[in-house]
Parts: C-alpha cells; structure tokens; sequence
C-alpha cells in the first residue's frame, strides 16, 4: 500500500480483489456538444483525441473488434487480466439512451470485460443516462469519469469547454445519489491560472462525494488551437518544469484525502504529437520521483 496517497491499483484492487485488471480503450463513435455545434465548435482548446487514443480503437469502428484486439495486445504479456471496457474518446453519454445502452451492452457482453468506464462532460449526464449507467452498476461495476479540468468558471470559458463547476458539482451529486463510482479529470497548467489555482481546485474536488481524481499537466498538442496560440507567445499557460511539477503534485498529495484515490498524476502523448512539455518521464519513472520527495519531506 502507498503510505501518502491511494492509488488507482488499491482503488481497484478493493472493488475486484485478487484480480488483476485494466482499462481497455473503446471508441464508441462519439462527438462532442462543443465539437458538432451544440455548444461550440472546434472542440476545447488544447484537445486532440489521437493523443491518448490507441491505435486499435481507431482501426475500426466495431466494438467487438476493437476490444478484442486490445485483449490481444495486453493478454500476450498478461494471460489471467480482466478488462473494463473504458469508452474513452469524446463524450460518451452523447446520444439517445438506447444507443448507449446498446453499445454499453454490447462491450460488457465481450469475453474478460468486468465493468465499464464511462468518460463523459458534466453537463452531459442527466436523469436518463444517470438511471441508465445505475441499472448496468446492478449487473456490473460501473465508474464514471467527468472531465472537469478546472473549478474555475472564467478559465472553463477560455478553454472553450461550455460548461460550469456547478455543472460538475450538480453531476457528482446526482451520481453519487444513484451509487455510482465517480471520477473527476483535472488539468493543472491552463491558461491563466497559477499555482494557487490549481490548489483550489484540488480543494474544492477533494471535498466532493467522489471515489477517483485523475490529474495531468497541460499538454499542447500540434495542431490545436493552444498550439496555435503557444507557437505565437500568446497562451499564458504556467511552463512548468518536471521538478515544478513534481512539488506542485507534493502539495496535491497532502489535499486529497485518503477515500479518494488518485489514478495519475501524469500523461505522455505520443512524440509526433507532443509540442510541449517534452519531460521524457514515463509514469512509473514520474511515480517514483514523486514518492522520494514525499519520503523526504516526511522527515
């Protein structure tokens, strides 16, 4: 057991003990109400799905076919691994309820699948898709993860994200409510915020009913708008370096108590993708650097 911090291995180990298991990426074939006109257009500032999506998932639009192949990927390494069919790109509760509960059946229904992860926006789980998400969590497990990136509203505007932190509050409720495990997505480093920000914002999730927090430094992804807007001196995103970052994820630690697990502290887009920061850390290698700071700074 870590001795600061809970991390997504304990979290999951409570919920399938003695079971080893890990998130298998789906693409479900969503958009977004701030890509297709809903809201907005063009999506948020710095996003680029082809920086976390395998590239299984974009092979083919069938689930089945695309589940398979990634048990294929990790079963060759790890034959006994259970998956959660993890539906990953956009926003995943974004259509009629029936089309979710089909394609959410039809990935549970695949072979070592033992639950589901749902990545989703705030404002896009209401009373329909929470009654839906809580009838497959009496069947399976079920988490949802919300993109909140930030508490702060006027920074939420900037980023083009088109929702609130009531939005987000509103949703953990509602499915805290309904007995479903529940994730928050921040994002420390953007536009306009400092330090202090983002210690807020840890504060004000960690005092929310939710079971996971899943944290990563701003990434600026060729091709976004933010990579526009960097390249042109004009983004007024805080440049951390890896040190920097590792005292500010030092603090986070201390904020987050120890019902709330934390999944990741880090991301890593692929190389071809990736502007800045280029740290070359691998979440392991990030991992441990952060346990010596906190070793040290216990004593």
């Amino acid at each position: 057991m870590n001795p600061y911090y809970t991390d997504y291995s304990e979290f999951l180990g409570r919920l399938f003990p003695g079971v080893k298991v890990q998130k298998l990426s789906v693409d479900g074939g969503f958009t977004c109400p701030n890509r297709d006109g809903t809201l907005s257009r063009g999506g948020c500032l710095y996003c680029d799905n082809r920086s976390f999506s395998p590239e299984y998932t974009r092979s083919t639009p069938d689930i089945a076919a695309q589940i398979a192949a990634g048990r294929r990927f990790f079963g060759r390494k790890y034959p006994e691994m259970r998956y959660l069919a993890y539906f990953q790109t956009h926003t995943n509760t974004y259509a009629p309820v029936e089309e979710l509960r089909r394609l959410y059946l039809e990935a549970l229904a695949q072979p070592d699948i033992v639950g589901l992860i749902v990545s989703t926006r705030p404002d896009c789980v209401g009373e329909e898709v929470t009654g839906l998400l809580s009838e497959l969590s009496r069947q399976t497990v079920v988490i949802v993860e919300l993109g909140a990136e930030t508490s702060h509203d006027a920074t939420l505007s900037r980023i083009n994200r088109h929702h609130t932190w009531h939005d987000v509050t509103d949703a953990v409720a509602r499915l805290h409510a309904a007995g479903l495990h529940t994730g928050l997505h921040l994002i420390f480093g953007l536009p306009g915020e400092m330090v202090e920000d983002m210690l807020e914002t840890v504060r004000r999730a960690a005092a929310l009913p939710v079971d996971t927090l899943k944290l990563h430094q701003l990434q600026i992804i060729r091709g976004t708008a933010l990579a526009a807007q960097w390249a042109g001196g004009t983004d007024d995103t805080l440049p951390f370096t890896a040190e920097e970052y590792l005292r500010l994820c030092a603090e986070v630690v201390k904020l987050v108590p120890r019902r709330v697990a934390i999944e990741r502290f880090v991301s890593q887009s692929p190389p071809d993708l990736l502007l800045h920061p280029r740290w070359n850390l691998k979440n392991y290698e990030f991992s441990n650097r952060l346990l010596r700071i906190l070793q040290e700074q216990s004593r």
